[in-house]
C-alpha cells in the first residue's frame, strides 16, 4: 500500500450533521441520495416500471455483460435474503455445494444451505487466510457429487478480499459452477463477467453503490435463470419466478421498496460520475491506505497482512493495555462523529473500521485523530495488541 499521491478536494460533509458510518453497510450516503426519497412512487405505474428497467440495465452493464447473456433480478429485503434466494434457486434439490468460508458470511451461507436441506461441504479457513484455487480444485477432485461452489468476494468479518479469479478457474476447469456473494465488493472491486466466470452473483443496494437498505439483486446467466424453475424452497425468494414476472410485466412480484429504488438510481448516477468501478475502488483504496497508515502509527495492528487487506473494511486487534475497553472506545469515537464496528472474530478481541461510503481520505485522517484522542482520554499508553494474538495469527497463517 502507498499513501503518496496528489490529494483530491474533500467530498462535501453530510448536510444533516449525522455521524459517519465506518461500517460495511449500511453506510454514509450522499445528501442527493437521501433527497431522492422525498417523492412517492406507484409501484404499478409506468414511471416506476421504467425506473426498475433502468436499474436492471445499469447493473448488468456494471457487471460487464455486452452480449445479453445475463439478467438482473432485484429482490426485496437485505443482502442475506438475496443470498438465500440465490442458493435456493440455482442449486437444484439434488445438488451439492462446496462453501468456501473464512469468516461469518461463508459460515452463514453454509447455515443457509442447512436450512434449505441442500447437501453441502465446507472449506473453513478461519479468520486469517483466503481459500486458494489449488485446494478448491483438490476438494472438487475428491468429491464428484459437488455441483456448485460458493465464495464470498470480500469477507467483511475479517476484511479479506478473496481471490475469486483463481477460484473460478479451478471450478470451471472441473466442470462445476460458481456462485459469488459480492455483497460488500460489487461496484468497487471488478467482477467483470468477461474476466471472471460465474453463474450468478448477489449484492445489495446499501454497499459500494452507496444506496440505502431495502433490496438486494441477483445478476445471473439467463440460461441459469431458465433452468432454475421449480428449484426454490420459497415463494418470495424464488429468483426464477421474480425474473419471469419482471420480464412479463416490468414489475416486481410483490410490493417493491419504491423510495429505495429512487435513491439507488441517484446513487448509480453518482457512481458513474466518479468513474464507475475503477473510480469508486480507487477512493476506497485511498481511504484504507490513509487510515491504516495512521492507525499503525498509533500502535494498532491489522489482523491481516497487506496482501489480503481489502479496500472495504479493515480489522484491528484490540490493544492489550488494561485501560482499553472497546465499549468505551466505541462511545468516544461516536461522540467525535464516527461509528465503528465491533469485531466478529472467534479467537481474539478486535474491531473494524469501514472504508466505504460517502467519505474520503480527509475524513479518514479525522478518524485517526479521533482514535488518538480516544486512547488518550482512556489513558491507554499503547495500542499494541496482545502478544498471544500476534502469535495466533502467525500460527494460523503459516
Amino acid at each position: 500500500m502507498s499513501a503518496t499521491r496528489t490529494t483530491p478536494e474533500p467530498l462535501p460533509a453530510p448536510k444533516l450533521g449525522e455521524p459517519y458510518l465506518l461500517t460495511p453497510g449500511p453506510l454514509t450516503t450522499a445528501f442527493e441520495v437521501k433527497e431522492a426519497m422525498l417523492r412517492d412512487w406507484g409501484s404499478w405505474d409506468a414511471d416506476f416500471r421504467a425506473m426498475t428497467a433502468q436499474l436492471c440495465e445499469r447493473l448488468v452493464a456494471l457487471a460487464g455483460d455486452t452480449r445479453g447473456e445475463f439478467a438482473c433480478v432485484p429482490m426485496q429485503g437485505s443482502g442475506s435474503f438475496a443470498v438465500e434466494a440465490m442458493l435456493g434457486s440455482f442449486v437444484p434439490r439434488d445438488g451439492k455445494v462446496l462453501v468456501l468460508a473464512n469468516g461469518a458470511y461463508g459460515l452463514r451461507a453454509a447455515e443457509t444451505l442447512r436450512y434449505l436441506g441442500r447437501a453441502h461441504t465446507l472449506i473453513d479457513k478461519g479468520d486469517y487466510m483466503p481459500p486458494r484455487g489449488d485446494e478448491v480444485g483438490a476438494a472438487l477432485d475428491a468429491d464428484p457429487a459437488i455441483t456448485h461452489v460458493m465464495v464470498i468476494h470480500c469477507e467483511t468479518s475479517s476484511g479479506i478480499l478473496n481471490p475469486v479469479a483463481e477460484i473460478s478457474e479451478a471450478v470451471y476447469a472441473r466442470g462445476r459452477k460458481l456462485l459469488v456473494d459480492s455483497m460488500s465488493a460489487f461496484g468497487a472491486i471488478p467482477l467483470d463477467v468477461n474476466q471472471i466466470r460465474y453463474e450468478a452473483m448477489v449484492s445489495s443496494a446499501n454497499k459500494c453503490i452507496e444506496g440505502v437498505p431495502g433490496f438486494g439483486f441477483v445478476i445471473a446467466r439467463k440460461s441459469e435463470l431458465e433452468a432454475a424453475k421449480g428449484n426454490s424452497h420459497s415463494l418470495c425468494l424464488d429468483v426464477h419466478a421474480q425474473w419471469a414476472y419482471l420480464v412479463k410485466t416490468g414489475q416486481w412480484r410483490y410490493t417493491p421498496p419504491t423510495h429505495v429504488v429512487a435513491a439507488f438510481l441517484k446513487a448509480l448516477e453518482m457512481h458513474a460520475a466518479e468513474g464507475g468501478v475503477a473510480g469508486r475502488g480507487a477512493r476506497y483504496a485511498r481511504n484504507r491506505d490513509v487510515m491504516v497508515e495512521g492507525m499503525r502509527a498509533l500502535g494498532f495492528e491489522t489482523l491481516l497482512k497487506d496482501r489480503w487487506l481489502s479496500p472495504i473494511i479493515v480489522t484491528f486487534f484490540c490493544p492489550a493495555d488494561a485501560a482499553f475497553s472497546f465499549s468505551r472506545f466505541y462511545d468516544l469515537m461516536k461522540a467525535k462523529g464516527f461509528i465503528i464496528y465491533p469485531g466478529k472474530l472467534t479467537v481474539v478481541d478486535s474491531f473494524r473500521v469501514g472504508c466505504i461510503g460517502r467519505m474520503d481520505e480527509h475524513v479518514m485522517r479525522r478518524v485517526v485523530a479521533a482514535a488518538a484522542e480516544a486512547l488518550a482520554e482512556m489513558g491507554v499508553a499503547s495500542a499494541a495488541p496482545p502478544a498471544a494474538a500476534i502469535a495466533e495469527r502467525a500460527r494460523l497463517a503459516a
